[in-house]
Order: C-alpha cells, then sequence, then structure tokens
C-alpha cells in the first residue's frame, strides 16, 4: 500500500483520511450505514460492504471525508477492478464508438465506487469535491490512466452531474443488475484522466485549481505534459 494515509486534502470543514486503520473503517462503516443502508436500503450489512481484508491491500484504496467533526462522505477505490463481474452485467452499449469492453480491459483502468455522503452534509458540495480529489490524487501516483464508475439512473443524489459536468466523466453503457440491491438502471461512465485534468487546466475551472493545489510540483508538470 502506498505510504499516503492522509490525501493533502484540506479546507477549514473538510478534511479527507485514507483508512489504514479498524478504526477509520468503523468511520467508513458509519457513512455507508446510514446511507447505503438506513436511506437508500441498497444493503442489509454496511460492514459487508467493507471486508477488514481491504485494509493494507495494495488493490483497494478506502477514503473518508470528515466535516464537522464527523465522518461524512466515504468511496472506494479498486485498482484491479473484477473483470469478469463486469461481463456478467448484461452491458448495453451507449455508442459504438467508445465499446465498454475497450475500456473494462485496460490494465491502466480503476473503479471509483461506494460514493456515499451523509444526507445533513449533501449540501456542502466541498464533501464531494475533496473525496474526488483524493482519487484524482491517488490515481494519478499510482499511474492509473482512466477511471470507471456506476450511478443509478433514478438515485435523486447520484453524482452523475457532478461527475460529467464538473469531472467529464461519460456515460458509455447501461445494465439493470450490479451488486446493490436497486432497481433503477445503471448508467457505466468512464473518465480518461490525463486529458480531463489537462481540459480542466485550459479552462482554470475550479476543480483544477483546488487538485492541483495539493499535486506535487513534478506530477502536476507530469501529466500536463502527458
Amino acid at each position: 500500500m502506498a505510504d499516503h494515509p492522509d490525501v493533502p486534502v484540506r479546507r477549514p470543514d473538510v478534511l479527507v483520511r485514507r483508512v489504514v486503520s479498524e478504526a477509520g473503517r468503523a468511520d467508513a462503516l458509519a457513512v455507508l450505514a446510514a446511507t447505503y443502508r438506513e436511506e437508500k436500503q441498497w444493503v442489509s450489512d454496511a460492514e459487508s460492504q467493507f471486508p477488514a481484508t481491504d485494509i493494507g491491500s495494495d488493490d483497494v484504496a478506502w477514503f473518508v471525508a470528515y466535516g464537522a467533526g464527523r465522518a461524512s462522505g466515504v468511496v472506494r477505490i479498486l485498482f484491479n477492478p473484477p473483470i469478469a463481474v463486469y461481463a456478467r452485467y448484461g452491458l448495453t452499449s451507449l455508442d459504438p464508438a467508445n465499446r465498454i469492453e475497450d475500456f473494462i480491459g485496460r490494465p491502466d483502468l480503476a473503479e471509483v465506487g461506494r460514493f456515499a455522503v451523509v444526507p445533513d452534509r449533501r449540501g456542502q458540495y466541498l464533501v464531494a469535491a475533496a473525496l474526488m480529489r483524493a482519487v484524482t490524487i491517488t490515481c494519478l501516483e499510482r499511474k492509473v490512466a482512466c477511471l470507471i464508475t456506476d450511478v443509478f439512473e433514478d438515485d435523486p443524489h447520484s453524482p452523475f452531474g457532478f461527475h460529467t459536468r464538473v469531472l467529464g466523466f461519460r456515460p458509455v453503457a447501461t445494465h439493470d443488475v450490479g451488486e446493490l440491491n436497486c432497481k433503477s438502471r445503471r448508467i457505466t461512465m468512464v473518465l480518461e484522466l490525463a486529458p480531463a485534468y489537462r481540459r480542466l487546466r485550459r479552462r482554470n475551472h475550479w476543480f483544477y485549481r483546488y487538485v492541483n493545489s495539493a499535486l506535487s510540483a513534478a506530477l502536476s508538470g507530469q501529466v500536463a505534459a502527458a
């Protein structure tokens, strides 16, 4: 596991930490219990979503956002997504020019999932932004080139708008089944990290400035020149 227990994502009311202990896992589970179990009823057991074996694994990274003195959000990165699982979902492509098969077979792909913000903090956009900044920095450090994620079409709290308008994710496929207990159609989206970073840089977008403020000068230069 990379030696980055604290991704430098700081603002007066938000701190994001990588989970490296049982205490951090408990905080992540509290967020998942409040959202995935109690509010959404997507799972019956929050603990099953974050196995204890994920702590210390080089293939998984969990992050928790803290605000107002408590855990407020969570996100997970899988650096070696289970490709065989995707094949069972019955994916329907949205654009013949962007075949989902061309993405899920890539060795430089990572999956972003289990993204959640507790209900009374959803109005604070910085919680979601801080989590995605942690994801972006960690993936750039790991030389991940492409991100893949699923969102629910009918979820009123879906990050679809933030992911597409701010980050630049592109919908490439849909499917009707998945790991979570939800009847809504899933929208599978992908993001090429380096082009997205350069696009935001050209626009001097606030999220570019936010990410870049925590990015090392060397890594910033590498991504900008890629």
